[in-house]
């Protein structure tokens, strides 16, 4: 297990480049993404288990975007999307996602995404057409309706002390991947409202350090600043922010990517 506690974001940068350069172990993997890789062996892994971090980030996006330096405006643009209040399926900024190759056909059916962001955050109507959403009118859990982002909003504003505000992107259907589908890498966001300020505690199963590390972060604290400004508007009360702790239970590269991240080129 990696922990690295009360450092700048360009030092936690520092720590987990030099992690996965010298101490990250190969992991032989048949699939990336649901897709057979079992023939290409740039895509082979290499791994850090267990990743864990906390740092304060900015409280205003311009000073976010300067030290986090996400895929811009390709970030901004999709992290609109997630919190429009539309289950978008497949979201506009798929077209020009920066690392998008053949429009992502290779994880579409029926030219939908087998689940996206925005729709896990806004999941009652993300389904209209199934026979749940036919019976209730919106998604419908076990014995309750389908909560969303803007539930989560009012339960911290209602009780901002509560713990129990956890928006959750793991769904149950992708238990088992039982279809063989892609399955999203975020697990959840555990948001706590503490002596004034709100932190982030986020949960991932799984992240590329090249490609995504820097979006999954920008994200992350995107969402706990647009929680923050609306807990303050509908509860009226100051919130400020707090701190994010990142738990990555595989951080990784890939072989084709090591030679250019060892001369520093990536």
């Amino acid at each position: 297990m990696l922990a690295v506690h009360g450092t700048s974001f360009q030092g936690v940068m520092d720590l987990l480049r030099n992690r996965v350069l010298y101490h990250s172990d190969e992991v032989v993997s048949r699939t990336w993404q649901a897709v057979d890789i079992s023939d290409q062996p740039h895509m082979t892994p290499w791994e850090v288990e267990n990743v864990v971090f906390e740092v304060a980030l900015p409280n205003n996006i311009e000073g976010l975007q300067e030290i986090v330096k996400p895929n811009l405006p390709w970030a901004e643009d999709h992290f609109q999307e997630r919190v429009s209040g539309k289950p978008w399926n497949p979201p506009p900024s798929s077209a020009w996602w920066p690392h998008a190759q053949k429009d992502n056909e290779e994880f579409k059916e029926d030219k939908r995404f087998s689940h996206t962001y925005p729709e896990r955050f806004w999941p009652a109507e993300a389904n209209p057409d199934s026979d749940l959403g036919k019976l209730y009118g919106q998604m419908h859990g076990i014995r309750y309706p389908y909560g969303d982002l803007d539930d989560l909003v009012t339960q911290l504003a209602r009780d901002p002390a509560t713990r129990q505000a956890y928006l959750p992107v793991w769904f149950p259907e992708d238990t088992g991947a039982v279809a063989l589908q892609r399955v999203p890498c975020t697990l959840g966001y555990h948001f706590m409202i503490r002596h004034g300020v709100i932190n982030c505690n986020y949960f991932i199963r799984s992240c590329d350090f090249i490609r995504h590390f820097r979006d999954d972060v920008y994200m992350a604290w995107r969402l706990t600043q647009w929680i923050r400004d609306r807990v303050q508007a509908q509860g009226h009360l100051e919130v400020g922010t707090g701190m994010l702790t990142m738990f990555i239970g595989s951080l990784h590269i890939f072989r084709g990517d090591m030679t250019l991240m060892q001369k520093g080129i990536i």
